[in-house]
């Protein structure tokens, strides 16, 4: 179907530094191909929320669907982690790389490495910082910078541009923390009646989001918080079980608004208890390998593609959860 890509290497040498790998990113899945089956590697964030194991399940499903080797690392959050698993993709000469990078830095050597090797990259669902954008065939994920435009604008209309925000902000240095602050940062300060009081990061983590909330709680006094902006689902679930905790009611007496859109942030709604969730979808599998056949296949394809995303409130979240894939 596909061009020979690469020159396979000897068999010894691949169960070696398969060894390698399974030692390095948390773990590999690699399961037996003959000579025509194309080998991808994944290397992943790691599984901090529910919307990673759902972008997870979304590449191996699609790969098996396809028919692929599919070699699968976990950062386990780890950047270096990565960066080991990737350097070991491109000793093992697979055909192409697929990476969703923790942080944007630190991953031009490794680039070069890959593009010298003749292996494509795809980069799923965060980007990179690299001098040279023919480092990596192409991107697909979600408009993060939009995403922040979007919960700003339901603030300003819910609030009628009046309220106390603190925002709990994804992994410092990813792209999506990143973009997530300064598109939202962005429409607020156009409003003098909206202010980000504080600002802290909670890793994308819902235990990180509690104990970050719990802090805000105490440092601001809940009367002087009147939302919450979470750049994912996890870390509102956190803030919520904060704020309960509190013996305060969540939704009511503080407003919250994330970006993912998972099953559970949708059961919250549900609840009552999370007024808005903007979605960033996680099902980028069937994108991904699409363009990644093309890419192999020799053909040109959009340095840029974005799947496309919703925002979705408290009031229809009943009718809208019948509809969730994740």
């Amino acid at each position: 179907m596909f061009p020979d890509v690469l020159k396979k290497i000897p068999l010894t040498f691949l169960i070696i530094t398969g060894l390698f790998l399974s030692g390095c990113g948390g773990g590999s899945d690699d399961s037996s191909a003959d000579s025509d089956t194309l080998t991808i590697g994944f290397i992943q964030t790691g599984a901090e929320s529910d919307w990673r194991k759902a972008h997870t399940v979304s590449v191996k499903e699609e790969a098996e669907k396809r028919g692929y080797n599919l070699k699968f690392a976990d950062g386990q959050g780890k950047p270096e982690n990565q960066i080991k698993a990737f350097s070991s993709f491109v000793v093992q000469r697979v055909d192409a790389i697929i990476l969703a990078p923790i942080v944007e830095t630190g991953w031009e050597t490794a680039l070069r490495k890959a593009k010298a090797a003749g292996i494509p990259v795809l980069i799923l669902d965060r980007t990179v910082d690299v001098s040279d954008d023919s480092l990596f065939a192409t991107y697909v994920g979600a408009d993060t910078y939009q995403e922040g435009i979007q919960a700003a604008e339901w603030v300003v209309k819910e609030t009628g541009g009046k309220a106390n925000i603190v925002e709990l902000q994804g992994t410092p240095g990813s792209s999506p923390a990143i973009n997530r602050l300064k598109s939202f940062k962005s429409v607020i300060d156009q409003h003098p009646g909206l202010k980000i009081i504080d600002s802290q990061s909670g890793d994308f983590r819902r235990a990180n989001g509690k104990q970050v909330m719990e802090a805000m709680l105490k440092k601001h006094g809940p009367e002087n918080i009147d939302l919450v902006y979470a750049h994912n689902d996890d870390m509102a679930l956190g803030a919520i079980q904060a704020i309960e905790e509190a013996g305060l009611k969540p939704a009511v007496y503080i407003k919250l608004i994330s970006i993912d859109a998972v099953r559970a942030a949708f059961e919250a709604m549900v609840d009552g208890k999370l007024n808005c969730v903007v979605e960033c979808n996680p099902l980028q599998g069937p994108l991904a390998f699409d363009l990644l056949e093309k890419i192999l296949a020799g053909e040109t394809v959009a340095k840029d593609n974005r799947v496309k995303d919703e925002v979705f409130e408290m009031a229809h979240a009943a009718e809208d959860i019948k509809t969730r894939a994740y």
